[in-house]
């Protein structure tokens, strides 16, 4: 069979001056074919004949399906009764709108784990509540941004009333101390360098504004003379 060849080049070496070989240029044939076998390689053949897998869509609503769903969600995540409704419900119509079943039916198997969450206790408003009033406080959210974060999630008035009560008990503004935890997270008034700090008053007045404290009282923040004041200020 016929071979075309080009030609390449092999490099020097004293081993090939000591059997004899001058010092010159040496050229040996290669075959054409090896490069171009590297560039038509298995990885850049296509498959012939081969379909496609079609886009797999959202899974067929059961019983089973909804529970594993439900506590799988409830393992990654602390939830309220309704945010937790408004997940579920969500893969309801998903799941409707692609297999062509009717939404009451899913509804009717999402009310029905819900009470069976409710009575065992994996569902629980008021823990829910409780929990995440602490942990909004200690970041330094002030008491109007915690009911709204807690409205948002669907949790009912009356419950977030009774868990904002325990901020209370001993008489003290819950907003003062979430204020210094917030003003020094993220390095405002005080915390900024003295040859600045009055240029970013304004810009650090509506970042506690924003945050829900009031004007008195992020004034009042931004103000202290010290790192030392404003720890003092917020434990009267």
């Amino acid at each position: 069979m016929l071979r075309h060849f080009v030609w390449g080049r092999v490099k020097f070496s004293p081993s090939l001056e000591r059997n004899g070989v001058s010092r010159k240029r040496l050229a040996i044939p290669i075959p054409a074919w090896h490069g171009l076998a590297m560039t038509l390689g298995p990885k850049n053949k296509k498959p012939v004949g081969k379909a496609e897998k079609p886009a797999r869509g959202p899974r067929r609503i059961t019983p089973s399906y909804l529970e594993n769903a439900g506590l799988f969600y409830l393992e990654r995540y602390a939830s309220s009764v309704a945010n937790f409704r408004r997940v579920l419900m969500n893969k309801v119509r998903r799941s409707a709108s692609f297999h062509g079943t009717e939404i009451s039916e899913g509804e009717k198997l999402v009310d029905d784990l819900i009470v069976r969450y409710r009575r065992s206790g994996l569902l629980d408003d008021r823990r829910y509540a409780e929990t995440k009033v602490v942990r909004f406080h200690r970041h330094g959210m002030a008491v109007r941004g915690i009911q709204a974060k807690l409205w948002e999630k669907g949790v009912p008035k009356d419950v977030i009333a009774a868990a904002l009560e325990g901020l209370c008990e001993d008489g003290a503004n819950p907003d003062l101390a979430a204020a210094a935890t917030y003003v020094r997270r993220r390095r405002l008034g005080p915390y900024r360098a003295e040859a600045v700090r009055g240029d970013y008053f304004d810009r650090d007045l509506a970042a506690l504004g924003r945050a829900g404290f009031s004007y008195e009282l992020a004034k009042k923040m931004l103000q202290a003379e010290s790192v030392a004041a404003l720890k003092e200020l917020s434990e009267r």
